[in-house]
């Protein structure tokens, strides 16, 4: 499949997906949307959700690039401004949002869930490989447990708490995971 129209399946499938939630998701709706047959959805993708689950981890529009601003502290503050606007701004908002809520209540997406957070842990552990080249990261360092503390407070604050992030935020979240919250001895 051509990778255009391959983009076009995907933004149809979380167009729907952030519109109607997983309930409302259909191959049907996906393949009227998108402009393509419904048997070459199902050719490619013998489910909703192995649909769902390929364009969460493929399309553009939930595409991050890992930063490099020359310095771990500058690349995981621009990480978690992109974890932020992912969280907070339409459609990626809206298709976080439900794709969290489909993969808690059905287990068919959980795998798809895992599949999207290895691959962004994937292309984010450049930032960290780079850091312990540079020396500004010991070698025992864990890049999932950093950007779970990180990318959790984005998710906790504007998805559960429904709370602003202000401009400060990536800052201060940075800081607290690198140089910690208790007062020096």
């Amino acid at each position: 499949m051509a990778p255009r129209k391959q983009q076009d399946i995907f933004r149809a499938t979380l167009g729907l997906l952030a519109e109607k939630g997983y309930e409302g998701l259909t191959v049907e709706g996906v393949a009227e949307r998108s402009g393509v047959n419904k048997t070459t959805i199902y050719r490619w993708w013998p489910s909703k959700a192995a649909l769902l689950a390929a364009a969460l981890v493929e399309a553009d529009v939930l595409a991050v690039e890992p930063p490099d601003t020359g310095s771990l502290r500058g690349d995981l503050e621009s990480l978690v401004r992109g974890i932020a606007a992912l969280l907070t701004r339409a459609p990626a908002a809206d298709v976080a949002v439900a794709a969290l809520g489909a993969a808690a209540h059905h287990p068919e997406l959980a795998g798809a869930a895992r599949r999207f957070f290895a691959d962004r842990l994937a292309r984010e552990e450049q930032v960290f490989e780079r850091a312990r080249r540079r020396g500004e990261l010991r070698e025992d360092a864990d890049p999932m447990l950093i950007m779970d503390l990180l990318g959790g407070a984005v998710w906790l604050r504007t998805v559960f708490r429904g709370l602003p992030l202000d401009d400060g935020f990536a800052a201060e979240a940075v800081r607290a995971v690198l140089d910690g919250a208790a007062e020096a001895p």
